[in-house]
């Protein structure tokens, strides 16, 4: 029996989670009908995304029979089942487990200090939270650094996150990076390996996506 088919992305393009699943169809080749969710202006939390999401997350994908799924790295698996190439999640077990590992290394070591520092100390960002806690942002940013640290120091003996190919795992750190932008802030002075592996994710035709 078949895999039902994406049919449709519901989005904000600009915010990291739906970046993420945005490049990983890309680099697949895969496209989709997108819809915009405005989560500056709280779409997101209103009852017709949360009738179809079960949440006010994004990003969403609507599949052919009706499932919605959400959660980035779920829909990106469900991607993969439907697209296996390139493999962008491991070919084995043991290299699924690898790239699975530093996907969550860099989901929780990177991509979410850089997200509370945002969130929680730009106040246009409060619209994404209901009370900021602007001392906890603070807190996050030696947090930041240090990951970022942690992160040049993997690339310094890989040419990858995960190993020596491209994976979900560079997506996720690419995107870190790139919304530090918000920030106005880059990698930490002396991190020339992680500057580098980023110049090479910048120049990806996916990063357009």
């Amino acid at each position: 029996m078949s895999l039902p088919t994406l049919l449709r992305l519901y989005e904000s393009r600009r915010a990291p989670n739906p970046r993420r699943v945005s490049i990983f169809l890309a680099e697949k080749g895969v496209e989709v009908e997108r819809v915009e969710v405005d989560i500056m202006g709280g779409e997101h939390f209103r009852d017709g995304h949360r009738a179809k999401a079960g949440t006010h997350h994004v990003p969403v994908a609507e599949l052919s029979d009706g499932t919605f799924l959400t959660e980035t790295v779920a829909i990106c698996r469900y991607v993969e089942a439907l697209h296996p190439e390139p493999n962008l999640m491991g070919r084995d077990a043991k290299e699924a487990a690898v790239i699975e590992m530093w996907q969550r290394r860099m989901e929780f070591s990177v991509l979410l200090n850089v997200a509370f520092v945002a969130r929680h100390t730009i106040p246009a960002m409060q619209a994404l939270e209901h009370e900021q806690v602007s001392e906890w942002g603070r807190a996050c940013i030696p947090r930041m650094e240090e990951a970022l640290k942690g992160l040049d120091a993997r690339l310094l003996e890989s040419a990858f996150v995960a190993g020596e190919r491209f994976t979900i795992a560079d997506i996720t750190a690419w995107v870190a990076l790139d919304f530090m932008r918000v920030l106005r802030r880059g990698p930490p002075e002396g991190c020339e390996a992680l500057a580098e592996w980023h110049e090479r994710m910048k120049a990806r035709p996916s990063a357009l996506a």
